[in-house]
C-alpha cells in the first residue's frame, strides 16, 4: 500500500478537500470519503473521524491508498446502442435488463464488459477497475440515455456537472393510476429504507431529492408521464412516484403486488440528456426514442 504524507497549509479547509486537492486528481473527492471512513486517514497520528473534519495549520495528514484491485471484467462483444462518441465520451441507450457493471450475480454481459471490449482502456478508472467510464448509472431494468466517459479529465468535469445539477435528465415513465395535476414537482428527501435495507424511502433524514413531472397521456388505469431529476438519488423517480401513490408499472420492488401489464421490469426510459461538453463548452442534447417494451405495455392500456 502507498502511503502519502501531507502537511497543512489550508487552515480552515476540509479534511476530504484538502487530501482529494493534494493527493492527486486521479481519484474523486466520494473515493477519499471511503478512505477516511475506513481508517485510512489519519491527522496527527489518530483516525480522522469525519470527512468535514475542519484542519488547522500544521496538522499532518498520511494517507494509505489500498492497492488496485483485481479485477475479473472481461471485454465482451456485446452490441451496443451508441448515440453519440468522440475522444471524451459515450452518449449510450442501454436496453432494458442490462446490468451496467458487475455486481454479485452479474459479472458477465454488463455494460462495462461491452465497454471495455469497445473502448479498450480508453475507459475513466475514477470509480475503479470495477466501474470503468462510469459516471452515473441507471437501474437494470430502467432503459434509455447514459453517459460513459473515457478519460478522468471528462469524468471529473461530469460528475461535477451532476453535483451542480447542471446535466439534464429526462425520463418517460407509466404509473399507476390517473394523475389529476398537469404538473407537479415532488420533494422530499430519500434515503435507506428502516424496515427493508434493499429498498430506499422517503424519509425524514434522507438526503434532499426533487423529481418534477408533466403529465404526457392519461388511461384508465395509469398515466404517461415525462419526469425531469434534479437530483440522482438511487432509485428516486420509483421512490417518489410510489410516495404520491402513483408507482412505476411493473416496478418489482415499489409495486410488486399490482398487474405488471406483460412488463418484465419497471416501465421507466431515460429519453433525454442535455448538458455542456467539457472540452468544447458545447451544448449537447440527446434522445432516445421509447422502446417497444414501452409502446407494447400502452397497447394493454385502455385509453380515455
Amino acid at each position: 500500500m502507498e502511503k502519502i504524507k501531507l502537511d497543512c497549509n489550508a487552515p480552515g479547509a476540509r479534511l476530504d478537500v484538502f487530501i482529494s486537492d493534494n493527493c492527486g486528481r486521479e481519484y474523486s473527492r466520494s473515493f477519499y470519503k471511503r478512505l477516511i471512513t475506513n481508517g485510512m486517514v489519519t491527522v496527527n497520528g489518530k483516525a480522522a473521524s469525519k470527512a468535514g473534519l475542519v484542519l488547522e495549520k500544521g496538522d499532518v495528514i498520511e494517507v494509505t491508498l489500498p492497492e488496485p484491485e483485481n479485477s475479473d471484467n472481461i471485454p465482451q462483444d456485446i452490441p451496443l446502442d451508441i448515440v453519440y462518441e468522440d475522444s471524451d465520451l459515450l452518449v449510450i441507450n442501454k436496453p432494458q435488463g442490462m446490468v451496467v457493471h458487475p455486481a454479485a450475480g452479474h459479472h458477465e454481459g454488463t455494460l462495462v464488459n461491452a465497454l471495455l471490449a469497445h473502448c479498450g482502456e480508453d475507459l475513466s478508472d475514477i470509480n475503479g477497475v470495477i466501474r470503468p467510464g462510469i459516471v452515473h448509472r441507471i437501474d437494470k431494468d430502467t432503459s434509455g440515455l447514459m453517459l460513459a466517459c473515457k478519460n478522468n479529465e471528462t469524468h471529473l468535469a461530469l460528475a461535477d456537472m451532476l453535483s451542480r445539477h447542471e446535466i439534464v435528465r429526462e425520463y418517460r415513465a407509466l404509473v399507476y393510476g390517473v394523475i389529476s395535476e398537469e404538473r407537479g414537482t415532488i420533494d422530499a428527501p430519500i434515503g435507506r429504507s428502516s424496515s427493508d435495507r434493499k429498498k430506499m424511502a422517503v424519509i425524514k433524514d434522507g438526503k434532499p431529492a426533487v423529481t418534477h413531472f408533466t403529465v404526457i397521456k392519461r388511461y384508465a388505469e395509469a398515466t404517461d408521464v415525462l419526469l425531469r431529476l434534479e437530483t440522482g438519488r438511487t432509485h428516486q423517480i420509483r421512490v417518489h412516484m410510489g410516495y404520491i401513490g402513483h408507482p412505476v408499472l411493473g416496478d418489482p420492488v415499489y409495486s410488486s403486488r399490482r398487474a405488471k401489464y406483460g412488463l418484465e421490469g419497471q416501465a421507466l426510459h431515460s429519453c433525454s440528456v442535455t448538458f455542456t461538453h467539457p472540452r468544447t463548452g458545447e451544448e449537447m442534447h440527446f434522445e432516445a426514442p421509447l422502446p417497444e417494451y414501452y409502446i407494447e405495455a400502452t397497447k394493454s392500456l385502455t385509453p380515455l
